[in-house]
């Protein structure tokens, strides 16, 4: 019988503080285990392992970072919408440091959940790319080059790599400026 309480989405939202507060290394079933104060195994009623956990947190935080980014472009068009999205991703991952190391994972070929949570994704950046008129091959190339650009500056932000005293907000607002040139040039 499964423990009172526990389910695979009560997990998943202890998984997800657990790595926020730790990092993705430190996610195990006996950290979880502890967490919940029950033995290891009653984890497995609610989860496949510790592959299926992951899988789990990496669709749920797609799902995450994908509403996010979607609340904060919709009825914004060219420079806001990016703006708005670039902001909302950048917050996403300061507010979730262990989290976002989850949106780098590619889906897995037939998880049609982990394709749903990742194509939402991209449906935001489509919606954002019709205003500057790029669909289609170009509008994944542009999606590549944005994702690449945000995750580089929030990357370096999170290690802790801007070191020198001048402000990241401002460093941040040229990125996104740059970004939008960019797109208008595509």
């Amino acid at each position: 019988m499964p423990r009172a309480g526990l389910s695979p989405d009560v997990i998943v939202d202890e998984a997800a503080r657990l790595v926020d507060e730790a990092g993705g290394e430190r996610l195990t079933l006996s950290a979880l285990a502890k967490r919940f104060g029950v033995a290891q195994p009653s984890l497995y009623k609610h989860v496949d392992g510790l592959d299926d956990l992951n899988r789990l947190l990496t669709v749920r935080v797609l799902r995450e970072l994908g509403e996010t980014m979607r609340r904060a472009s919709t009825g914004k068009a060219g420079a806001d919408a990016v703006s708005a999205l670039a902001t909302a991703y950048r917050t996403y991952a300061r507010a979730h440091p262990g989290r976002y190391g989850y949106v780098l994972r590619a889906p897995a070929a037939g998880d049609e959940g982990w394709e749903d949570a990742a194509a939402e994704i991209l449906s935001v950046f489509d919606d954002v790319f019709a205003g500057y008129r790029i669909t289609g091959a170009d509008a994944i190339d542009a999606a590549r080059f944005i994702r690449s650009v945000l995750h580089g500056f929030v990357s370096l932000e999170l290690g802790g790599g801007f070191g020198i005293p001048q402000s990241i907000d401002a460093s941040f607002q040229r990125l996104v400026e740059a970004s939008n040139r960019a797109l208008q040039a595509w």
